[in-house]
């Protein structure tokens, strides 16, 4: 069995401690991190607005609405009017890009129709730039 009876040499001198005491500190740290959590201010989540009172004026011009249906034929009718092949409905949806004030496009497939038909009229849309287009009667859809 081993035992320590203190420095070589035999000194009377106590040996020096050299280990900081941390306890004081985390003490100190713990108080001074209370007091930063009560000191800051709660933060609101909410923004303050100024919004404008009353209300806005009514649109002058309604917008013209161009119905699309496309039947379970996959037929297309412009307005209730057969379209006999595409470069016909084309050429009306270019004429209707072509206004000062876009129209309205309410497209309604019928649930037989061909994807392909119904996703022309979508790209042909898109790429004279009509931008007002909604898919009307979807309801059909869900089962």
């Amino acid at each position: 069995m081993a035992m320590n009876i203190g420095p070589p040499g035999g000194s009377a001198e106590p040996e020096i401690m050299i280990d900081i005491n941390t306890t004081p500190l985390i003490d100190v740290m713990l108080v001074l991190l209370i007091m930063l959590i009560i000191t800051i201010p709660i933060q609101l989540h909410s923004v303050n607005l100024n919004m404008p009172v009353g209300t806005p004026p009514p649109s002058v011009v309604k917008p013209e609405i161009v119905k699309i249906d496309i039947d379970e034929k996959s037929v297309v009718y412009w307005q209730g009017v057969a379209v006999p092949d595409r470069e016909a409905l084309f050429a009306k949806m270019t004429a209707a890009a072509a206004q000062s004030e876009q129209p309205e496009i309410h497209l309604r497939p019928n649930r037989l129709a061909r994807y392909e038909v119904v996703a022309y009229v979508l790209a042909s849309s898109q790429r004279l730039g009509l931008t007002r287009i909604g898919v009307v009667g979807s309801e059909q859809f869900v089962e």
